[in-house]
């Protein structure tokens, strides 16, 4: 059975009151070529009385605060992009989905509703900004029998995945009422360095026929492996640490590649704490963790001795972090090589977008809503409710090779 979404009003929404209007510079990391781009997400509420009206002006509200959202981002200098606080507003879309959520699943993976009717996609008439101009798009879709989704469209020149929950966690502060964010925000985009160091050119990105899988696992086998990670090392780990280190082992092993073959492992950490910056930066604030190994040397590890690589190469990031900011590399740490024997893992469990209320109760789900042929990835979750766990997403593996791999990540003994 198909289901029909349909769009009920679309527009700005501007600050509730006048903000200031400078043009303010982006940080070497906010202007990265490969930043200019929105990031797609859906953020699941299982209840909510009008919450389209409840989120909108509670969204005018908040720009007051984060009134640089409510520009543009312009270029007055090639290469260095800026955003222009114009107060010319966050494309906001409301619209109806003729359906229960129950009738869709909840939107479980495989969407029995197009993605794009999920996400704020304007024509070119309606809003006559280029995607990679424009910082925020939302859209609310109301559901029958209550229930709502949010989808967010949230351009990574202007904050990485932290700063955007900051933004969308502000929202929800409004929308109950508080008279300001409970995290103020803070621009001081001038000290993150700023090296003259070019970034590198754009990748060439092979089409490779991704095979999407959907894998959850429970808090207590994560537990187990944290905690035999603690008699292995005398250290702590996160889940994060043990999940990466199994999916890297179970994707190579998926692989079938010569022992002596390269395979290569990166995900981004945040450096706000090298940085010392304030709880209330909210733009890009990242490095990325690359380890390479050979496929003998994954294989023949145990998961433990594989979160030990993952951990050394955590370590060795803020060394490396502060060489890049002394200006003491000559290449840019940021390229990145999209082959076949490369994974790249985002963690979305702890960037606070599960902690935003509306009004109505934190949300059963939220996640990124990418799905491509041409970057091996995988993204960490938290499961949605009631499952108790991490969930997660990925799309690292073409057809022949995901079965092998999915049969090694279910192996929980």
């Amino acid at each position: 059975m198909g289901f029909t979404v349909t769009k009920i009003s679309e527009g700005p929404v501007k600050p509730a009151s006048p903000t200031p209007c400078p043009t303010l510079p982006l940080a070497w990391v906010d202007r990265y070529p490969t930043h200019r781009g929105l990031v797609e997400s859906m953020h699941l509420f299982k209840s909510g009385s009008e919450p389209a009206k409840v989120v909108k002006e509670a969204l005018a509200k908040a720009l007051v605060f984060f009134y640089p959202l409510a520009g543009r981002i312009v270029e007055p200098e090639p290469g260095h992009p800026a955003i222009e606080c114009s107060a010319q507003g966050v494309y906001f879309a409301e619209a109806k989905a003729d359906c229960t959520l129950e009738d869709v699943k909840y939107l479980d993976r495989p969407l029995l509703i197009s993605k794009d009717d999920l996400v704020p996609c304007p024509k070119s008439e309606d809003w006559g900004v280029e995607p990679h101009n424009t910082i925020m798009m939302m859209q609310v879709t109301t559901f029958t029998c209550g229930g709502f989704v949010l989808g967010l469209r949230f351009n990574h020149a202007s904050a990485d995945g932290m700063g955007a929950a900051q933004f969308i966690k502000a929202v929800g502060d409004m929308a109950r009422g508080l008279p300001e964010p409970l995290v103020k925000p803070v621009w001081d985009r001038e000290k993150f360095p700023n090296p003259k160091i070019k970034p590198g050119p754009l990748p060439e990105l092979p089409i490779l026929a991704l095979d999407y899988v959907i894998l959850d696992f429970p808090t207590d086998y994560i537990n187990k492996l944290k905690s035999q990670y603690m008699e292995h090392s005398g250290k702590h780990c996160s889940g994060f640490d043990v999940l990466t280190a199994k999916l890297w082992q179970c994707r190579t092993r998926a692989l079938n590649i010569a022992p002596d073959s390269e395979v290569k492992l990166c995900f981004f950490a945040s450096v706000r704490h090298l940085l010392k910056l304030d709880k209330g930066y909210y733009g890009n604030s990242i490095f990325p963790v690359k380890m390479t190994a050979t496929s003998e040397k994954v294989l023949n590890s145990t998961i433990l001795e594989v979160v030990d690589i993952i951990r050394k190469a955590k370590e060795r990031m803020a060394v490396e972090f502060f060489q890049f900011a002394k200006e003491e590399v000559d290449t840019d740490p940021f390229q990145m090589t999209f082959n076949y024997e490369s994974v790249y893992v985002s963690d979305w469990s702890k960037l606070g977008f599960v902690d935003v209320d509306y009004g109505f109760g934190k949300p059963m789900f939220c996640g990124p809503l990418v799905n491509n042929d041409f970057i091996a990835s995988v993204v960490i979750l938290k499961a949605p409710a009631p499952l108790d766990g991490t969930r997660i997403l990925a799309s690292c593996l073409t057809k022949e090779h995901s079965e092998e791999f999915v049969r090694g990540m279910k192996h929980m003994e």
